[in-house]
């Protein structure tokens, strides 16, 4: 085929696309992530002042689960696009909609001034940033992945996953050093707008660098391919998504279930714990966003070295190791919180994270090796972020509203195993996708009467 006759890039180019796709994840996440750490913190003051503070900070992470609403029609549209136009343009588009929406929400005024159009307007907001990150995941991963050998894929892919944690850090650290450095009152009333201000800073540097790169050659092979087979027999290609459903169902499953765990886990340990930590164990804020902002810089170190990992072992043992390992250690999370150290509180947060980014860092390539080329974009990010509706959405909320009914956090502890246990059954049913040709797999959307007899898992890109 002609991609894979075409020569490889060489390391440097491969690092500057994947230089251009974690700038982007982690201003996207940075973005993402300064939201859920304001709702936490700040917006229930700001925006549901009349609510008792703990139903204030429901009705916060209430506005933060609706960012995640949009993330499913985000993965549709961007999906769609992004298999029919190539990778590079939607993620452009993405960045500038994540980024544009985050600055706004800096210069939101607050219920003290407009009233009941301030969470209306948050809201809005929320949708658009949410409908942006749903297109930019499986663009970015799709950019690494679809670049290089597959004998390294698994590294090279989980560095656009190191976002995340990327954007988690930048953004509790610009947290921890406002509220470290101002009052109070002074943050409540025009500080928490900094972070969300310097957004716009971070986007005009993100398209520099993402302007830069070149469309993945693995599209461009495909794309030439299908307009061959059109223009010889005439005939007229399926939507991406009609291709997905069809012959890639079982694969979009085994991803949605893939998920629960690890977003479920993340959220939990990453913005309920700002909850958790300052109430019912009664810790400072600035205790635990320092807590956070460490164990984030652990979690960064650590996603790259699972992702080589699963480059030796396959990406399935990496996954159940964090899938088990999450769920293994919820009660030692909450009973490590609960001692009120600084320390205590830091371990059941890092390791947490440890586990979470073995099921991170494989996911790329993981999900990018399931799926044919010219559908791999709306595949991927169809099995990404429909989960997230039912799993990182409602993860904080559903925490928080455990912890004011039982006043206890066993049953916040049972509710991420019961997601463990999920995606142990999901991932155990996948089928490994270590050292899979990207350019070897025919798409079966163009000709699905020669890839009929074949399994779902074997209609490879």
């Amino acid at each position: 085929m002609a991609a894979s006759a075409s020569a490889p890039p060489t390391t440097r180019s491969l690092k500057r696309i994947v230089a251009a796709s974690l700038i982007g994840t982690t201003i996207e996440w940075y973005d993402f992530f300064l939201y859920g750490s304001a709702a936490a913190l700040v917006f229930n003051k700001l925006f549901f002042p009349e609510s008792d503070p703990l139903v204030g900070t429901l009705l916060s992470f209430l506005t933060y689960a609706v960012g995640f609403a949009a993330r499913p029609l985000g993965a549709l549209v961007f999906g769609h696009y992004g298999d029919r136009l190539g990778r590079k343009k939607l993620l452009v588009l993405s960045l500038l909609m994540m980024g544009g929406a985050t600055f706004a929400i800096g210069l939101l005024p607050t219920h003290a001034t407009v009233g009941a159009a301030a969470p209306v307007l948050l809201t809005v907001l929320r949708l658009v940033q949410g409908f942006a990150l749903g297109g930019e995941w499986g663009g970015a991963v799709l950019l690494v992945s679809e670049h290089g050998s597959a004998e390294r894929r698994g590294f090279w892919a989980s560095w656009p996953q190191t976002g995340a944690p990327a954007g988690q850090l930048l953004a509790t650290g610009v947290l921890s050093a406002l509220t470290a450095l101002m009052s109070d009152s002074a943050f409540g009333a025009w500080g928490w707008r900094i972070p969300f201000l310097l957004s716009g800073v971070l986007v005009v540097i993100g398209l520099w660098i993402r302007l830069s790169v070149d469309e993945s050659p693995v599209f461009k092979a495909a794309l030439a391919q299908a307009e061959q087979r059109r223009s010889a027999a005439g005939a007229t290609e399926k939507m991406p998504l009609v291709a997905v459903l069809r012959h890639h169902w079982r694969d979009v499953l085994i991803a949605m279930g893939a998920r629960m765990a690890e977003n479920i886990s993340y959220y939990v340990i990453t913005a309920f714990i700002l909850v958790y930590a300052t109430t019912a164990a009664d810790l400072g804020k600035q205790t635990a966003l320092n807590a956070v902002l460490i164990a984030s810089a652990v979690h960064f170190a650590v996603i790259p070295m699972w992702g080589a990992l699963s480059d030796r072992i396959g990406r399935r043992p990496v996954y159940l190791v964090g899938a088990v390992g999450v769920g293994l250690w919820m009660f030692p999370f909450f009973a490590l919180i609960d001692t009120r150290s600084f320390g205590s509180l830091l371990l059941a947060v890092t390791v947490g994270l440890i586990f979470h980014g073995a099921m991170y860092a494989p996911q790329a390539a993981f999900f990018s090796e399931m799926f044919a080329t010219r559908m791999r974009y709306s595949g991927a990010s169809i099995g990404a972020q429909f989960s997230s509706v039912a799993a990182g959405a409602p993860a904080p909320l559903i925490a928080t509203a455990l912890l004011a009914d039982f006043d206890s956090s066993t049953p916040i502890a049972l509710y991420v195993i019961a997601a463990a246990l999920l995606t142990v059954m999901a991932v155990g049913c996948a089928r490994e996708t270590r050292n899979r040709d990207l350019a070897d797999i025919e798409g079966a959307g163009a000709e699905p009467d020669a890839t009929a007899a074949l399994p779902a898992g074997a209609r490879t890109v």
